[in-house]
Protein backbone atom coordinates (compact mmCIF):
# COMPACT_ATOMS: atom_id res chain seq x y z
CA UNK A 1 0.00 0.00 0.00
CA UNK A 2 1.42 3.65 -0.93
CA UNK A 3 1.48 5.83 2.62
CA UNK A 4 -1.17 8.26 1.36
CA UNK A 5 -3.23 5.78 0.04
CA UNK A 6 -6.72 4.37 0.82
CA UNK A 7 -6.82 0.95 2.85
CA UNK A 8 -7.22 -1.80 0.57
CA UNK A 9 -5.97 -0.20 -2.45
CA UNK A 10 -2.46 -0.52 -4.00
CA UNK A 11 -0.95 2.09 -6.33
CA UNK A 12 2.02 -0.47 -7.36
CA UNK A 13 -0.31 -1.64 -9.75
CA UNK A 14 0.61 -5.72 -8.87
CA UNK A 15 -2.25 -8.40 -7.60
CA UNK A 16 -3.71 -8.25 -4.39
CA UNK A 17 -1.93 -10.89 -1.79
CA UNK A 18 -3.51 -12.41 1.21
CA UNK A 19 -0.79 -12.44 3.11
CA UNK A 20 -0.89 -13.58 6.94
CA UNK A 21 1.66 -12.50 9.20
CA UNK A 22 1.36 -15.02 12.63
CA UNK A 23 1.93 -13.31 15.90
CA UNK A 24 3.51 -16.59 17.11
CA UNK A 25 7.13 -17.55 14.84
CA UNK A 26 6.31 -21.50 16.35
CA UNK A 27 3.49 -21.31 13.90
CA UNK A 28 5.90 -21.12 10.49
CA UNK A 29 7.40 -24.56 11.36
CA UNK A 30 5.13 -26.57 9.36
CA UNK A 31 6.03 -24.24 6.60
CA UNK A 32 9.51 -24.48 6.78
CA UNK A 33 9.66 -28.68 7.12
CA UNK A 34 7.87 -28.63 3.84
CA UNK A 35 10.18 -26.58 2.87
CA UNK A 36 13.20 -28.12 3.31
CA UNK A 37 11.30 -31.49 2.22
CA UNK A 38 11.05 -29.85 -1.49
CA UNK A 39 14.55 -29.10 -1.39
CA UNK A 40 15.21 -32.92 -0.83
CA UNK A 41 12.95 -33.87 -3.39
CA UNK A 42 14.96 -31.71 -5.95
CA UNK A 43 18.30 -33.01 -4.78
CA UNK A 44 16.75 -36.60 -4.95
CA UNK A 45 15.66 -35.86 -8.85
CA UNK A 46 18.86 -34.53 -9.48
CA UNK A 47 20.55 -36.90 -8.53
CA UNK A 48 18.29 -39.69 -10.34
CA UNK A 49 18.88 -37.85 -13.28
CA UNK A 50 22.76 -37.69 -12.98
CA UNK A 51 22.29 -41.76 -13.02
CA UNK A 52 19.97 -42.15 -15.65
CA UNK A 53 22.02 -39.79 -17.75
CA UNK A 54 25.44 -41.74 -17.33
CA UNK A 55 23.46 -45.07 -18.11
CA UNK A 56 21.93 -43.69 -21.31
CA UNK A 57 25.13 -42.70 -22.67
CA UNK A 58 28.02 -44.64 -23.55
CA UNK A 59 29.78 -44.99 -20.48
CA UNK A 60 28.20 -49.04 -19.13
CA UNK A 61 25.36 -50.26 -20.63
CA UNK A 62 27.21 -50.89 -24.28
CA UNK A 63 30.52 -53.04 -22.56
CA UNK A 64 27.84 -54.70 -20.12
CA UNK A 65 26.22 -55.73 -23.62
CA UNK A 66 29.31 -56.33 -25.05
CA UNK A 67 30.50 -59.12 -22.14
CA UNK A 68 27.25 -60.84 -21.78
CA UNK A 69 27.22 -61.51 -25.56
CA UNK A 70 30.94 -62.39 -25.55
CA UNK A 71 29.86 -64.99 -22.75
CA UNK A 72 26.56 -66.49 -24.77
CA UNK A 73 28.82 -67.09 -27.22
CA UNK A 74 31.83 -69.20 -25.61
CA UNK A 75 29.13 -71.01 -23.55
CA UNK A 76 27.63 -71.79 -26.82
CA UNK A 77 31.27 -72.99 -28.48
CA UNK A 78 32.07 -75.14 -25.32
CA UNK A 79 28.50 -76.74 -25.20
CA UNK A 80 29.06 -77.80 -29.02
CA UNK A 81 32.42 -79.26 -28.73
CA UNK A 82 31.95 -81.40 -25.40
CA UNK A 83 28.44 -82.60 -27.30
CA UNK A 84 30.51 -83.92 -30.35
CA UNK A 85 33.56 -85.22 -28.01
CA UNK A 86 31.22 -87.44 -26.18
CA UNK A 87 29.42 -88.66 -29.08
CA UNK A 88 32.99 -89.76 -30.45
CA UNK A 89 33.96 -91.54 -27.82
CA UNK A 90 31.29 -93.35 -26.96
CA UNK A 91 32.05 -97.08 -26.53
CA UNK A 92 31.56 -100.35 -28.84
CA UNK A 93 28.01 -101.45 -28.62
CA UNK A 94 26.33 -98.36 -26.85
CA UNK A 95 23.57 -96.28 -28.43
CA UNK A 96 25.68 -92.99 -28.65
CA UNK A 97 28.63 -95.03 -30.70
CA UNK A 98 29.40 -93.69 -33.99
CA UNK A 99 30.49 -96.77 -35.31
CA UNK A 100 29.20 -99.91 -35.17
CA UNK A 101 30.65 -102.97 -33.10
CA UNK A 102 31.50 -105.80 -35.40
CA UNK A 103 30.31 -109.59 -33.94
CA UNK A 104 33.24 -112.62 -34.92
CA UNK A 105 32.31 -114.72 -37.07
CA UNK A 106 31.77 -118.55 -35.64
CA UNK A 107 34.07 -121.05 -36.67
CA UNK A 108 31.05 -122.65 -38.73
CA UNK A 109 30.14 -119.85 -40.59
CA UNK A 110 33.68 -119.14 -41.17
CA UNK A 111 34.71 -122.21 -42.56
CA UNK A 112 31.40 -122.86 -44.58
CA UNK A 113 30.43 -121.13 -47.54
CA UNK A 114 32.63 -121.07 -50.29
CA UNK A 115 34.99 -118.65 -51.29
CA UNK A 116 32.78 -115.48 -50.64
CA UNK A 117 32.43 -116.77 -47.14
CA UNK A 118 35.53 -117.58 -46.47
CA UNK A 119 37.45 -115.31 -43.60
CA UNK A 120 40.25 -113.70 -44.27
CA UNK A 121 43.40 -115.11 -42.72
CA UNK A 122 45.44 -113.15 -39.76
CA UNK A 123 49.10 -112.02 -40.99
CA UNK A 124 49.77 -112.63 -37.51
CA UNK A 125 51.92 -115.34 -36.15
CA UNK A 126 50.35 -117.46 -33.40
CA UNK A 127 52.04 -116.34 -29.85
CA UNK A 128 53.07 -119.10 -28.02
CA UNK A 129 51.25 -119.33 -24.54
CA UNK A 130 53.45 -118.56 -21.52
CA UNK A 131 53.66 -121.12 -19.24
CA UNK A 132 52.60 -120.25 -15.32
CA UNK A 133 55.29 -119.96 -13.07
CA UNK A 134 55.36 -123.71 -11.10
CA UNK A 135 53.91 -123.87 -7.41
CA UNK A 136 56.12 -125.14 -4.32
CA UNK A 137 54.61 -129.17 -3.22
CA UNK A 138 52.24 -128.12 -0.36
CA UNK A 139 50.04 -130.48 1.83
CA UNK A 140 47.64 -129.55 4.67
CA UNK A 141 48.29 -131.38 7.87
CA UNK A 142 48.26 -130.47 11.94
CA UNK A 143 50.36 -128.75 13.76
CA UNK A 144 53.21 -130.55 15.28
CA UNK A 145 53.03 -131.57 18.87
CA UNK A 146 56.62 -130.22 19.64
CA UNK A 147 58.23 -126.89 21.04
CA UNK A 148 61.34 -124.53 19.64
CA UNK A 149 63.19 -121.88 21.66
CA UNK A 150 62.33 -118.10 20.55
CA UNK A 151 64.56 -115.83 22.56
CA UNK A 152 64.99 -118.32 24.85
CA UNK A 153 62.12 -119.23 25.58
CA UNK A 154 60.34 -122.31 24.67
CA UNK A 155 57.13 -121.90 23.23
CA UNK A 156 54.65 -124.58 21.86
CA UNK A 157 54.08 -124.49 18.20
CA UNK A 158 50.36 -125.17 18.65
CA UNK A 159 50.35 -121.46 19.90
CA UNK A 160 52.00 -120.46 16.42
CA UNK A 161 49.48 -118.36 14.07
CA UNK A 162 50.41 -116.49 10.85
CA UNK A 163 54.00 -117.58 10.84
CA UNK A 164 56.23 -119.46 8.86
CA UNK A 165 58.89 -122.29 10.08
CA UNK A 166 61.55 -122.67 7.42
CA UNK A 167 63.06 -125.75 8.04
CA UNK A 168 67.26 -124.87 6.83
CA UNK A 169 68.97 -127.84 6.37
CA UNK A 170 72.42 -129.12 5.99
CA UNK A 171 74.41 -127.45 3.26
CA UNK A 172 71.19 -125.70 2.30
CA UNK A 173 72.80 -123.08 0.17
CA UNK A 174 69.68 -121.57 -0.99
CA UNK A 175 70.36 -118.22 0.55
CA UNK A 176 68.37 -116.68 -2.29
CA UNK A 177 65.33 -119.02 -1.85
CA UNK A 178 65.32 -117.81 1.80
CA UNK A 179 65.35 -113.90 0.95
CA UNK A 180 62.20 -114.83 -1.19
CA UNK A 181 60.54 -116.70 1.45
CA UNK A 182 60.96 -113.98 3.96
CA UNK A 183 59.91 -111.50 1.64
CA UNK A 184 56.27 -113.24 0.61
CA UNK A 185 55.66 -114.26 4.32
CA UNK A 186 56.15 -110.81 5.52
CA UNK A 187 53.96 -109.28 2.80
CA UNK A 188 51.27 -111.74 3.94
CA UNK A 189 51.46 -109.71 7.52
CA UNK A 190 52.89 -113.28 8.57
CA UNK A 191 56.54 -113.88 11.01
CA UNK A 192 58.62 -115.81 9.40
CA UNK A 193 61.15 -117.88 11.62
CA UNK A 194 64.21 -119.88 10.94
CA UNK A 195 64.17 -123.25 12.43
CA UNK A 196 67.91 -124.71 13.20
CA UNK A 197 69.00 -127.53 15.78
CA UNK A 198 72.45 -128.30 16.72
CA UNK A 199 73.56 -129.82 13.44
CA UNK A 200 72.55 -126.36 11.61
CA UNK A 201 73.52 -123.17 13.65
CA UNK A 202 76.21 -122.99 12.20
CA UNK A 203 74.85 -122.94 8.84
CA UNK A 204 71.65 -121.11 10.04
CA UNK A 205 73.92 -118.14 11.52
CA UNK A 206 75.87 -117.68 8.60
CA UNK A 207 72.99 -117.52 6.42
CA UNK A 208 71.18 -114.80 8.76
CA UNK A 209 74.54 -112.90 8.77
CA UNK A 210 74.10 -112.89 4.72
CA UNK A 211 70.67 -111.53 4.66
CA UNK A 212 69.87 -107.81 4.09
CA UNK A 213 69.16 -105.40 6.95
CA UNK A 214 65.50 -105.60 5.74
CA UNK A 215 65.32 -108.79 5.57
CA UNK A 216 67.02 -109.66 9.17
CA UNK A 217 64.19 -106.96 10.45
CA UNK A 218 61.53 -109.26 9.37
CA UNK A 219 62.87 -112.60 10.84
CA UNK A 220 63.30 -114.23 13.58
CA UNK A 221 65.68 -117.42 14.70
CA UNK A 222 64.08 -120.60 16.91
CA UNK A 223 65.83 -123.36 17.96
CA UNK A 224 64.88 -126.61 18.27
CA UNK A 225 66.41 -129.10 21.10
CA UNK A 226 69.29 -131.75 20.31
CA UNK A 227 70.57 -132.58 17.05
CA UNK A 228 67.52 -134.03 15.48
CA UNK A 229 64.73 -131.82 14.07
CA UNK A 230 61.00 -133.27 15.27
CA UNK A 231 60.01 -130.37 12.90
CA UNK A 232 61.03 -132.20 9.65
CA UNK A 233 60.17 -135.66 10.67
CA UNK A 234 56.42 -134.39 10.85
CA UNK A 235 56.23 -133.62 7.19
CA UNK A 236 54.14 -135.74 5.26
CA UNK A 237 55.86 -138.69 3.16
CA UNK A 238 54.43 -137.19 -0.03
CA UNK A 239 57.12 -134.44 0.00
CA UNK A 240 60.43 -134.60 -0.28
CA UNK A 241 62.67 -134.83 2.58
CA UNK A 242 65.48 -133.13 2.10
CA UNK A 243 65.84 -129.65 0.70
CA UNK A 244 64.66 -126.32 2.12
CA UNK A 245 61.07 -127.06 3.84
CA UNK A 246 58.70 -124.80 5.56
CA UNK A 247 55.33 -125.18 7.61
CA UNK A 248 53.22 -122.53 6.88
CA UNK A 249 50.62 -121.71 9.87
CA UNK A 250 47.77 -119.32 9.42
CA UNK A 251 45.06 -117.56 11.60
CA UNK A 252 43.55 -120.72 12.68
CA UNK A 253 44.93 -123.95 13.34
CA UNK A 254 45.26 -124.45 9.43
CA UNK A 255 48.87 -125.62 8.67
CA UNK A 256 50.25 -126.54 5.08
CA UNK A 257 53.68 -128.51 4.65
CA UNK A 258 55.88 -126.96 1.68
CA UNK A 259 58.55 -128.51 -0.05
CA UNK A 260 60.90 -128.52 -3.02
CA UNK A 261 61.13 -124.40 -2.74
CA UNK A 262 62.36 -122.31 -5.02
CA UNK A 263 62.72 -118.32 -5.48
CA UNK A 264 60.17 -117.70 -8.35
CA UNK A 265 57.70 -119.86 -7.64
CA UNK A 266 54.37 -119.09 -7.79
CA UNK A 267 53.55 -117.98 -4.05
CA UNK A 268 49.51 -117.49 -3.95
CA UNK A 269 48.91 -121.16 -2.24
CA UNK A 270 51.50 -120.04 0.78
CA UNK A 271 50.20 -116.08 1.02
CA UNK A 272 46.69 -118.50 1.25
CA UNK A 273 47.58 -120.39 4.05
CA UNK A 274 48.83 -117.97 6.56
CA UNK A 275 45.94 -115.59 5.74
CA UNK A 276 43.69 -117.92 6.82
Amino acid sequence: MSPGGEPGRDDSGLPPVDIEIPDDARELDRDVQAYYRELRAQRRQQRGLRVRGSLAKDGIVLPLLACCLILALITGTLLTIFTATSDQTAPPGLPGSSKPTARPLSPSRAVSGGSNSAAPASSAPPTAATAPAPQPGTVPGLLPRTTIAVSGLALPVSDFRQSALLLIPSRCNCGTTVAWLIHVVAGAHAVPYLVYNGSTQAEVDQLYASLSIANRAQVRLAAESGNASLLRESIPATLPEDGLAAIFIGKTTNVLYAADLHAGQNPETLIKALTH
